[in-house]
């Protein structure tokens, strides 16, 4: 999509602070972090919101979760703990119209959330 925020960070039109890539996925740091970490986990797939995934997606899905474990681990997030939230449409508080994960730790997370 030639107006996505994401997409132009994945094609390297807007730059960013990788963490990681492959050949499905890339990840990086939020510019406005929630947390002491707070990693975007995104698809290179434009799909708009976990809604729009489709069971042709199910793997990139599945990866997208690995992912986020792996990035956990590297991080030294996962001996204390972490929150995967995606958020999805409007009222569930989503501001970028690209499928994504935040990955948020360093701190302890208050419950509920919203």
């Amino acid at each position: 999509m030639d107006n996505c925020l994401f997409c132009k960070i994945v094609n390297g039109i807007i730059p960013s602070d990788k963490v990681y890539e492959d050949e499905l996925v890339y990840a990086f740091n939020d510019i406005n972090p929630s947390a002491p970490t707070h990693i975007l986990i995104i698809p290179k797939k434009h799909i708009l919101s976990l809604e729009d995934l489709q069971l042709e997606d199910q793997d990139l899905g599945g990866h997208m979760l690995l992912v986020a474990k792996q990035i956990a681990r590297e991080q030294g997030l996962a001996k204390a703990g972490y929150r995967l939230v995606s958020n999805c449409g409007e009222l569930g508080g989503q501001e970028v119209p690209h499928l994504h994960f935040h990955l948020l730790g360093g701190r302890k997370m208050n419950w509920p959330a919203g």
